[in-house]
């Protein structure tokens, strides 16, 4: 699998220009940049949010930073969601390598305008061997709806 059917649903509906970076198999977001030898402030790095209530969120920001909770909770009480809850939110992902593409998988986002300043991005493509590469407008026109607000420390 290139990539998850709903990241590439979302890219073909939105028409985006994009390639495929290939890179050996990575746990995490900044491992993930380090193997692919892309530059890690372009690195999209996702993480799922939720209030305990059903409600979920996704923060997306460079993969060399981390999340400030204190950020988000002025906008309600939410915490870091267990990656056991995931998978019925992410199907057709590998564990661990969620696209930061939350609106395709109906998920509200929150995305730091460190991302937004960069020319391109990098993202999961849904497993831990691929990611998703396009210039900055183009991920823009995935995710028209996210909230740009700082988000990390």
């Amino acid at each position: 699998m290139r990539m998850a059917k709903t990241v590439q649903r979302s890219l073909e509906q939105a028409r985006c220009d994009y390639d495929i970076v290939v890179h050996p198999h990575s746990a995490t977001s900044l491992e993930s940049a380090r193997v692919a030898s892309v530059p890690a402030e372009r690195l999209a790095k996702s993480v799922i949010l939720d209030d305990q209530h059903g409600h979920y969120m996704m923060a997306v920001l460079p993969a060399d930073r981390h999340l400030d909770l204190s950020k988000i909770q002025t906008s309600g009480d939410w915490q870091l969601t267990r990656e056991s809850g995931l998978p019925h939110l992410f199907g057709d992902c590998e564990r661990g390598a969620i696209p930061a593409l939350g609106e395709a998988y109906g998920i509200k986002m929150l995305l730091d305008p460190m991302l937004t300043r960069q020319e391109d991005i990098y993202l999961e493509a849904g497993n831990h061997h691929y990611l998703v590469h396009m210039r900055m407008d183009q991920y823009l026109k995935l995710v028209p709806h996210a909230e740009v607000r700082e988000v990390c420390q």
